[in-house]
């Protein structure tokens, strides 16, 4: 919460994923940012909540993939956990949460909301912003009425939040997907994806976008829900290889290259779907944290990422204002 209200605060729009919190959680986030800032910021959710079969799977099954983890587990001195009642939280149930809330902005990836939910936000003047990587994916957000569209190019960390298709079929960069998503649908247009500065923020907008968006600049702030040690990996040389993997959640996402991503890059098939997937590598990442094994967790991070400079979101937004 204390990065998306110090950007908020500074003349940014802050943003926080919530997709990961139950109802109950997003209300309580959302009152303590506003009690923090007056200024505008963002919740984020999820529209497609799980792959097919990633909401349960039979024990036989979670036996099966149990037993893929378990010398991970075992390295760490961790006991391989029991199954639990459910592997994420519901996409409605959050929303539902949301708009009772009114934040100021509602985005979303992964799909788009029903249309009952984007006329309720229309309604409660909440401003949307919905995240495409192909023209396709832009022409439906802009068609279903949405304000703004993320046009994310494939350089960015993170998920790919590809909903029509294969995430792998839409690997489009930034300098391409920004004008032609700007050129066919009506919406705003906010570039993201390998941008960290005032250089890639004026490209943006030279490219026809109306804003831009950066995350893994501000991902190695301080003031971000970073590990201290992702921060500092992330200003290291590790941070100049980074690669497009389902290892880690079971959706196409980038991250710093390490020995999960190595390891598991033959056996892609035999990881079980999202949400299962992100849930047993969630189980492993406090006990890597707590030993320093940066290669058995999870690190976000952009192909951008060895430019970067500033270590407080203060002192970038400052850059970038400038």
């Amino acid at each position: 919460m204390r990065l998306v209200t110090t950007v908020s605060e500074r003349g940014g729009l802050g943003s926080f994923g919530a997709h990961n919190l139950g109802p109950d959680e997003i209300t309580e986030v959302g009152r303590a940012i506003r009690a923090n800032t007056a200024k505008p910021f963002s919740l984020n959710l999820w529209v497609s909540d799980h792959d097919p079969g990633g909401l349960a799977i039979e024990r036989a099954d979670y036996d099966r993939v149990a037993k893929l983890f378990e010398p991970y587990f075992t390295e760490l001195g961790v006991a391989l956990p029991p199954p639990p009642p459910h592997y994420g939280h519901r996409f409605e149930e959050q929303a539902e949460a949301l708009l009772a809330l009114e934040p100021p902005v509602f985005s979303f990836v992964y799909g788009i909301p029903r249309a009952e939910i984007l006329t309720e936000c229309r309604r409660r003047e909440i401003v949307t912003i919905g995240a495409a990587t192909s023209i396709a994916e832009a022409r439906a957000l802009d068609e279903a009425g949405v304000d703004l569209i993320v046009a994310s190019g494939f350089e960015a960390g993170g998920h790919r939040p590809t909903f029509l298709g294969r995430a792998e079929d839409s690997l489009m960069g930034t300098l391409a997907l920004v004008p032609l998503v700007v050129d066919r649908v009506k919406a705003p247009v906010i570039a993201a994806g390998g941008i960290a500065d005032r250089r890639g923020v004026r490209a943006a907008m030279m490219l026809g976008a109306q804003a831009a968006q950066l995350g893994t600049a501000f991902l190695a702030c301080e003031e971000s829900g970073a590990p201290a040690i992702h921060r500092e990996l992330l200003f290291s040389d590790r941070a100049s290889s980074t690669t497009l993997t389902r290892a880690f959640t079971g959706r196409l996402a980038r991250g710093l290259s390490n020995r999960w991503t190595r390891e598991f890059a033959a056996r892609i098939a035999d990881l079980p779907p999202f949400p299962i997937q992100s849930w047993f590598l969630a189980q492993l990442r406090p006990a890597a944290m707590a030993t320093g094994k940066t290669d058995l967790m999870s690190l976000w991070g952009g192909q951008i990422a060895p430019n970067l400079q500033h270590r407080t979101a203060s002192a970038l937004l400052d850059a970038l204002i400038d």
